[in-house]
């Protein structure tokens, strides 16, 4: 199972969870088209703590 599997799976019990994807591929690469539903986001290896904490804070708070 990968990740996007997961995300789905989580989301038919709680429709409106967030996901955060941390990959390691390029960022367009990884951002292809219909990948990312709503309230999903991704940042790109390697990634600064602070921008991690941000990415959070950016999720929760919408």
């Amino acid at each position: 199972m990968n990740g996007r599997q997961l995300a789905e799976i989580g989301r038919q019990y709680r429709p409106d969870l967030k996901v955060l994807f941390i990959t390691g591929y390029a960022e367009h690469a990884a951002v292809r088209g219909g990948f990312l539903d709503p309230g999903m986001q991704m940042i790109t290896k390697p990634f600064t703590f602070d921008l991690l904490t941000a990415k959070v804070r950016e999720m929760i708070s919408i």
